[in-house]
């Protein structure tokens, strides 16, 4: 296969930051699409959310990722030892992820399980790929909000049980239904209808580290 050339979907946004929750513990915030969770290669790539949040809450470190194309929830924390208790949260799968998606063709089914194994497609990265060989185990949920006849598009909510790279995208693309302009797994001439890929992280639900009692966020998708 080619090497793909990968398309920006937009640039790195300007507007404020929405603080969606900050306390001593933890911030989250709605990142744009188009903006980085943390530093990427280059100078042009120095942009990023933790970065950001840093210049409001200097001890914030960051828990978990959102690809740079992806909006919605992103959990920070305050501190090291905060950062060591969320990822043991999201490490023991104690922390429930929500996202939406406008994806092509009608699905079919109103709810189900894609269960595929991931891994690099190192020739091509970014890219992954399922992998039945060597790919780590991968298991997402979905449930069918709204299906768009005229458009030929359905939007889903999904939950990744599993957090891999990529895996909503790869995982949507392997059952045939890719999310709306997606420039690295959708095809070129979908990818390309849209300016930004329609994914977004709706919910985030945790216990809170410190008071122990069940946080619950949640994110309009902005599509």
């Amino acid at each position: 296969m080619p090497q793909r050339e990968l398309r920006p979907h937009l640039p790195p946004p300007t507007a404020a930051l929405v603080i969606v929750h900050a306390d001593d513990a933890l911030v989250v915030i709605d990142k744009p699409a188009g903006l980085l969770s943390v530093p990427g290669r280059g100078p042009d790539k120095a942009d990023n959310a933790a970065l950001r949040v840093q210049a409001l809450f200097a001890d914030a470190l960051i828990v978990h990722r959102l690809d740079m194309a992806t909006s919605g929830l992103l959990l920070l924390a305050r501190g090291a030892e905060m950062q060591r208790a969320l990822s043991r949260l999201f490490e023991a799968r104690d922390v429930t992820k929500h996202y939406e998606a406008r994806v092509s063709g009608l699905v079919e089914q109103d709810h189900g399980e894609i269960d595929l194994p991931l891994a690099a497609d190192w020739p091509h990265r970014p890219r992954q790929m399922v992998n039945h060989a060597d790919g780590k185990p991968s298991l997402t949920r979905y449930r069918v909000l709204e299906r768009d006849a005229t458009h030929g598009t359905t939007r889903v909510r999904l939950q990744p049980v599993t957090g891999r790279s990529h895996q909503l995208r790869v995982h949507l693309q392997a059952i045939g239904h890719p999310i709306e302009g997606d420039a690295l797994y959708a095809p070129p001439d979908a990818a390309a209808m849209h300016e930004r890929l329609m994914l977004h992280a709706t919910r985030l639900e945790l216990r809170h580290p410190l008071t122990g009692s069940q946080l619950s966020l949640s994110s309009a998708a902005p599509f």
